[in-house]
């Protein structure tokens, strides 16, 4: 393995966060800052507890998800699109550097940034709601995946992307949405069953809620059924990515 090379792919992405760092950092801190206000402190405190969590607290696994899935598709779409659209993609295949060592430099590098705004993210929480962590380790493990993950699928947007139009599409229209409709400000066990069995089909619901586990020890669907439908989703992305270096797809045209 070519530890060079990741290296040196990892240092240029993570230079770039640094170099935009209101944008990259405080930008999304300070927007999920303001839900925490809002509907913690303000709302918060005029509606029940849910499952003897506070509403505010009770929402802050879902807010940092809601971050985690958008800036790991974001900074991984955008970190192999932009080589693309000036044309240094093709140096870097003309490099001895493998389609493995290419994937993990991006993707490490997009997942790192979106971890270290999750951390973030509690931590200016902690400020507002009362938060804890019931399951630290799987909290992490939830948080690593789901960064991976999604950092895999911003790698795929990326090399199927044409314009910055598509590049924003998914996230936008498609992550966006599921995350508000998948338990980030409610539980789906107070939605009638017609509802509740329709929310099960989104499969952020489960990212929602086992990140959620990890904190206060309650979920609304089995913890175990959300670690291995992440796993099952990782697995997908790979799969793809190794597809579209196989075939060169978008890549070497």
């Amino acid at each position: 393995m070519n530890l060079y090379a990741i290296r040196a792919i990892f240092g240029f992405e993570m230079a770039r966060t640094r170099r935009t760092l209101l944008q990259s950092i405080i930008s999304p801190v300070i927007a999920t800052s303001l839900y925490f206000v809002v509907f913690g402190a303000a709302i918060g405190s005029r509606i029940p507890e849910i499952d003897g969590v506070s509403y505010g607290a009770f929402i802050v696994p879902g807010l940092v998800m809601l971050t985690l899935l958008q800036q790991s598709v974001q900074n991984a779409s955008f970190g192999i699109y932009f080589p693309r659209f000036i044309g240094t993609i093709y140096e870097l295949l003309s490099a001895p550097v493998s389609a493995f060592e290419i994937v993990i430099g991006y993707v490490s590098a997009a997942a790192v940034k979106s971890i270290v705004l999750a951390m973030l993210i509690m931590a200016t929480a902690a400020l507002f709601v009362p938060l804890r962590i019931d399951h630290p380790l799987a909290m992490m493990a939830f948080l690593v995946l789901t960064a991976a993950t999604f950092s895999l699928l911003g790698f795929i947007i990326g090399i199927w992307a044409d314009n910055f139009e598509k590049l924003q599409l998914v996230p936008l229209l498609i992550i966006t949405p599921l995350t508000f409709l998948g338990g980030t400000f409610y539980s789906i066990d107070a939605l009638p069953p017609f509802w509740r069995w329709v929310s099960l089909a989104n499969p952020v619901v489960y990212l929602v809620n086992g990140f959620r586990w990890s904190f206060y020890g309650k979920a609304d669907v089995d913890v175990f059924l959300c670690l291995a439908l992440t796993l099952i989703f990782l697995c997908a992305c790979l799969g793809v990515v190794w597809w579209i270096f196989k075939t060169g797809y978008r890549l070497k045209s």
